[in-house]
């Protein structure tokens, strides 16, 4: 029998057969042909229609159990579909199969031109992405391209570390974690990146942040928390900024990265914002750096440190006291102080003297309001409107570079010149 070529075949006619004995594959071929035999007429006889070439191979695929017989019989033709119907009608009326009881029943008539017209459509889908993609772009990705291209390749170092190409010239730098993270902010056209190269901080870095206005730039992720928590404990940044929660500089768009740039938040503001979380980052380096004896300037021998003067302040009956403090907030007073001479600014600080930030000194009553401050630094005179905001939020400590005739109050009011052993006026 011959069979029907593949790319003749236009329906797959599939039937189910169910005998009531044990039959094999010829036995159902053989019913197929005997007893559909004179059905149709001579046009339709499947020994003729195979002959020519209209009907293919018939399969059929069988199993026994429990004394009886199952199975699957397909047959290929190339008929239209009425006379491929009519072929599938006749075979469902055979009865037996050898000396067995059978039914047959068609369970599918296939046209498999369906699933040749599916597989050309999925084709020529696929042939149209890649003429579309291997086609030219237009002039401005070219131009894109290429300036992605050249802003990739001019990765360079500073300090030793991964940067952009101007990071030794720029007056203000932007801190990343790593080398990924400098490429993107380069092929976005930020060209001022230095990568820190992980959560391991090198030394550079405390050099470069003395130098130079930084914007740390980080992960929103736990690795970014981990960085920040580092650099606070070993050294003094400007700003701070975040990529989106759950993602990594390194994959963000170019709008993104303008996006998080624009919503840096400075470091006064973070240690408000975020005081309990900040203040335990920042006091390993205050302690640190206090714990440093100050270089003598060029020229001056060092000295053995004075001891630390007894302070004054002003008690409620108005009269002048000298009160002892612990040494340790002493020290840190006059070193906060020391930093803001000139800047008109103020430190405020809580219970633990961890810092919670840095304010403008107009601005100190409107920062007070809401935080548990315990002490008040500031580069200004310490009057008498002062000493009644600070005594409304339960400030214990004020100090100044002078003070003015002062109210009755239980507020300790230190200046500049008890901090450095002289008494005040």
């Amino acid at each position: 029998m011959a069979k029907l070529p593949q790319s003749t075949t236009k329906y797959i006619i599939e039937a189910q057969i169910e005998a009531e004995g044990i039959v094999e594959k010829p036995d159902i071929i053989g019913a197929v042909f005997g007893q559909t035999e004179g059905l149709l007429g001579t046009d339709l006889e499947l020994r003729e229609l195979q002959r020519t070439g209209r009907i293919g191979r018939i399969e059929v695929y069988t199993n026994s159990s429990m004394g009886k017989s199952s199975g699957k019989i397909t047959i290929p033709s190339s008929l239209d579909a009425s006379e491929t119907a009519l072929i599938a009608a006749a075979i469902e009326t055979i009865e037996r199969v050898g000396p067995c009881a059978a039914a047959i029943k068609i369970t599918k008539v296939e046209d498999i031109r369906i699933a040749k017209r599916k597989y050309i459509i999925d084709t020529a889908k696929r042939i149209l992405r890649e003429l579309v993609y291997q086609s030219l772009p237009e002039s401005e990705v070219l131009s894109e391209q290429i300036k992605q291209e050249i802003r990739t390749a001019e990765i360079t170092t500073f300090r030793n570390l991964p940067a952009g190409p101007d990071a030794a010239k720029a007056e203000d730098i932007i801190l990343v974690e790593g080398r990924a993270d400098v490429l993107n902010l380069l092929k976005n056209g930020i060209k001022n990146a230095v990568a820190v190269g992980g959560t391991s901080i090198p030394p550079e870095i405390r050099d470069i942040v003395r130098e130079k206005e930084v914007t740390v730039f980080l992960d929103g992720d736990r690795g970014g928390d981990l960085i920040l928590s580092q650099l606070l404990q070993l050294t003094e940044i400007d700003y701070v900024a975040r990529a989106p929660e759950g993602k990594e500089v390194e994959e963000l768009t170019k709008k993104e990265v303008y996006k998080s740039l624009r919503e840096k938040v400075s470091m006064d503001q973070l240690r408000l914002d975020k005081k309990d979380t900040l203040g335990k980052y920042e006091r390993p380096r205050i302690e640190r750096e206090l714990a440093e004896p100050a270089e003598p300037e060029p020229g001056e021998a060092s000295e053995p440190a004075e001891p630390q003067p007894a302070l004054e302040r002003h008690d409620r009956d108005q009269a002048k006291r000298t009160i002892k403090i612990p040494k340790k907030y002493a020290d840190i007073f006059k070193e906060s102080l020391g930093e803001l001479v000139g800047t008109r600014a103020a430190c405020i600080y809580d219970d633990s003297l961890n810092l919670l930030g840095r304010v403008p000194a107009k601005d100190i009553a409107g920062s007070l309001s809401g935080i548990h401050a315990h002490a008040v630094v500031l580069d200004g005179i310490v009057d008498k409107e002062l000493v009644e905001t600070a005594e409304t939020n339960n400030v214990k400590f004020l100090v100044g570079t002078d003070r003015d005739i002062l109210p009755r109050t239980s507020v300790i009011v230190i200046t500049k010149g008890a901090l450095q052993g002289r008494k005040s006026e």
